[in-house]
């Protein structure tokens, strides 16, 4: 309002006006407008800090450094858009490190690399005193309040679980509060967005029966399920068989950027109808479909779904050293302000971003914790997948080992068979003694 006032007195003035008078008068108006702005969105920030739903800080910790903190500072790290003093200028409170291994360790060593990278993870919010380590919708409440960045763990790719829902617990012991059902490869129970990978192909089965128990088990525990890198089918198939809220942690809007990692306005309406969220990924490609994008086009994908969904239904999930290509004005955590900014500048209100920002997904993550309590009498499941859908070869089946060689039986016959030669000459022997003591 107040830059649209300066044009019309600027305007009213320019016949009485020197011409140099005018421009000094406009330049002072889109000052003053712009400074307040950028005021406004600090005030916002700092009252409703950003829960972010997606960054590979630790996958970058292995790639460069082989996980080894003891060679980095994490308040100031190269190579990488995220560190703790550029996540506090961002206004970052909270944020969701993911951790993700490769789809070839499929089959393989998944289990072990996921455990490395909780590990790296709980260390690196363990032991930076800016970092807390929070499991609960309490604690990253209570996180804000002391002024610490939250950490939470999402576990990216069901694979990782090798399709154990013991496995799945134990993550969950460790402070894992997150999963996506897949990543850019199928699970044998689920199905993914990406062709890349040729493995477990299916028709018609996009979440098997394993796959609804891996849901159920998520419900029970209070892990919210991630749609993020399934395919739609999977995806709607999640969405009606979960009795909690899911989330799509980084993925865009299907209507402004058709890429398959995106979302349409109809699984967009189903995921109102389940109070769930949608929190934008930033990365260029999912944004513009190519390599370049701006903040603008950004803001494209946020009002698109406000108006297919509504803002209580948004959040943000930068994907901040998964993806490779960010837009202009975006390069690192530290531009969270400038996005909100723009949001502001096309009318968004106070309170929608407030919801963008942390109050939409508290209140998903308070409900998956309102569902795990009302499931709090029901037994872990012992589902198990039939041995015939994982066909893993490094799979070891837990039976007594088959004796290998003759069996004892058959080794003490020999041995009898073999004694009966020289028994036979010491015997006499034995009898002519005692015949001739006699």
């Amino acid at each position: 309002m107040l830059s649209r006032k300066c044009v019309m007195s600027a305007s009213r003035g320019f016949w009485v006006k020197p011409l140099g008078h005018l421009v000094v008068l406009s330049s002072l108006c889109c000052f003053i407008s712009g400074y307040s702005e950028r005021n406004r969105t600090e005030d916002l920030m700092s009252k409703y800090p950003v829960i972010d739903g997606h960054n590979d800080l630790a996958l970058q910790l292995r790639i460069l450094h082989n996980n080894r903190l003891s060679q980095v500072d994490l308040h100031n790290i190269s190579k990488v858009a995220t560190d703790i003093n550029r996540l506090q200028a961002g206004h970052v409170q909270a944020q969701m490190f993911a951790v993700y291994v490769l789809c070839g360790a499929q089959e393989k060593d998944a289990v072990r690399l996921t455990l490395e990278q909780i590990d790296v993870v709980i260390r690196m919010c363990t032991e930076y005193k800016d970092f807390e380590l929070v499991t609960s919708a309490e604690e990253l409440r209570d996180s804000e309040r002391r002024h610490k960045i939250a950490c939470l763990i999402s576990v990216e790719g069901g694979h990782s679980i090798d399709s154990s829902l013991p496995t799945l617990r134990m993550f969950y012991q460790l402070g894992v509060r997150s999963m996506t059902l897949t990543h850019s490869c199928n699970t044998p129970w689920a199905e993914s967005s990406s062709k890349l990978y040729h493995v477990y192909q299916r028709h018609n089965n996009s979440l098997t029966h394993f796959g609804k128990a891996v849901v159920e088990e998520m419900n029970r525990l209070g892990m919210l399920v991630d749609l993020s890198h399934t395919s739609w089918d999977t995806a709607w198939a999640a969405l009606r068989h979960s009795r909690a809220p899911v989330i799509f942690s980084h993925s865009s809007s299907f209507s402004i950027c058709n890429h398959g990692r995106n979302v349409p306005d109809l699984l967009l309406l189903d995921l109102k109808k389940k109070h769930g969220l949608i929190m934008v990924n930033f990365h260029s490609n999912f944004i513009s479909c190519s390599d370049v994008a701006n903040i603008s086009r950004v803001a494209d994908h946020f009002d698109h779904i406000k108006k297919v969904i509504g803002a209580e239904s948004i959040g943000i999930g930068g994907d901040f050293e998964g993806a490779v290509r960010f837009p202009q004005g975006l390069e690192d955590v530290s531009k969270y302000p400038a996005l909100i900014q723009e949001l502001l500048h096309r009318n968004w209100t106070e309170n929608e971003l407030a919801n963008v920002l942390r109050n939409n997904f508290l209140r998903v993550f308070e409900e998956v914790e309102r569902v795990r309590d009302h499931l709090s009498m029901k037994r872990p499941s012992e589902v198990q997948i039939p041995l015939e859908e994982v066909h893993n070869p490094c799979r070891l089946v837990l039976r007594p080992p088959r004796p290998r060689g003759p069996s004892i039986r058959s080794v003490s016959s020999t041995a009898q068979h073999k004694t009966k030669g020289p028994l036979i000459p010491v015997m006499a022997l034995l009898i002519s003694s005692l015949v001739f003591i006699a």
